[in-house]
């Protein structure tokens, strides 16, 4: 393959860490593939190409790994989607794997040479899995990564895409779906044409925008999030709890002050979770009210014989609208703030959106069931939440608690 003026610049950087921002049909899966094939044929390396889920490793890469590696294969192993191959002296070997973000655990333990992360914006957890599992693969080999994607909205990839400012070892690029030479410019043209503003910018253009048809439009990062809890008197701690098992279950842990303001002081995401395990957080987090996802009364039930003070949700006509509108309202007069640490309740925040096709909208439409678990969880607290104190306490009687409630990173 022939790489192009752009992925050139690319492929000569030394950094160890890079982050490469660009437009759709940029051509980075042909560079991932050259960057694989050159670390494989030239150095014995254990190397891994992530995708955001298993079937599209697959259909991204596989076949023209296999197509560029044919001369030099020694083993396949379709089920797997990993290839043996030899090295240019013919008496080593390269292995390289393919995996999908959603079984990321499969590679904890290894220890690789090289990494190439796909479409980096759509993995969630991506920080934690980032840190617990990905990084220590690299940490015996000082081995290097490629991180690659579109953006989508101010998440995750976003802050991936400004960490060379803090860190040497990282390199960000930027390239449009202009720098394609092969790509024809009226086709660009004319997509710029059609599409909204925002979404021809963030798709082609590769430029940071807010997500289309975002719920939440009011949320953000300079406003509505802080590091350090001021709070003086609180007048509640109360917890937005939505179950889940396949999907993750969402502890959000609200502190109200005397003012009414909502502190979203920690937060608890993971899936595969037992009532037994939701209940052991739940009571170290020590809300005064929990308020559940009404739609599972069998497990409420459970976690009410465990001494939660569970109280009902509000949950009639229109009440996930209503919801929704009440968190807009805090948000907009500022009563609404999220610890930093929180990373998945923003992560929410900034991709929690309607469906795509405008011509379906209406006034009261329901937003997307993708990326709400804690967005549920805070609008079942926040529409339900009764005060249980005439008299707001002072911090100091509960920093004890605080101390002993660990921020808990699944």
């Amino acid at each position: 393959m022939i790489l192009t003026r752009a992925q050139k610049i690319i492929a000569k950087d030394k950094h160890r860490f890079r982050v490469i921002n660009c437009g759709r049909r940029f051509g980075k899966t042909t560079l991932s593939i050259e960057e694989i094939k050159g670390r494989a044929l030239y150095i014995p390396s254990r190397i891994a190409y992530i995708a955001p889920t298993y079937p599209q490793a697959r259909d991204i890469a596989w076949q023209m790994l296999k197509n560029e590696l044919k001369p030099i294969i020694k083993n396949i192993n379709e089920s797997r989607l990993e290839l043996v191959v030899h090295t240019q002296s013919g008496k080593e070997e390269s292995i390289i794997q393919l995996r999908g973000w959603e079984n990321i655990e499969s590679l904890r333990g290894q220890r690789l040479d090289f990494i190439v992360i796909d479409e980096v914006a759509m993995m969630r957890n991506f920080w934690l899995n980032w840190e617990e599992i990905i990084r220590p693969t690299l940490t015996d080999t000082k081995g290097d990564v490629m991180f690659i994607s579109t953006p989508k909205g101010f998440n995750h990839f976003y802050d991936l895409y400004n960490k060379e400012a803090e860190d040497k070892d990282y390199k960000s690029f930027h390239f449009t779906s202009y720098d394609n030479p092969h790509l024809p410019k009226e086709e660009l043209d004319k997509a710029k044409k059609e599409l909204p503003e925002d979404r021809f910018a963030q798709e082609y253009m590769a430029d940071f925008r807010k997500t289309e048809g975002l719920v939440y439009k009011e949320f953000s990062r300079l406003n509505h999030t802080y590091t350090k809890f001021l709070v003086k008197e609180i007048k509640d701690v109360i917890i937005g709890l939505d179950f889940g098992y396949t999907n993750p279950s969402a502890i959000i842990k609200i502190v109200v002050d005397k003012n009414d303001n909502f502190w979203i002081e920690d937060e608890w995401y993971k899936n595969k979770q037992t009532n037994e395990q939701i209940a052991e957080i739940v009571n170290r987090f020590e809300p005064n009210i929990v308020y559940p996802d009404p739609a599972s009364p069998d497990r409420i039930a459970e976690l009410a014989t465990k001494g939660i003070n569970i109280r009902d949700v509000n949950k009639g006509k229109d009440s996930v609208i209503n919801g929704i509108n009440k968190v807009r309202e805090l948000l907009k007069t500022n009563r609404l703030k999220i610890n930093k640490k929180c990373v998945n309740t923003i992560w929410e925040f900034e991709s929690y959106c309607y469906p795509d096709d405008r011509r379906k909208r209406t006034e009261n439409e329901i937003p997307l069931k993708e990326n709400d678990h804690a967005m549920d969880a805070i609008r079942y607290a926040l529409m339900s939440y009764v005060p249980t104190r005439t008299k707001p306490l002072p911090i100091k009687q509960f920093k004890p608690d605080f101390k002993k409630i660990s921020y808990l990173r699944y």
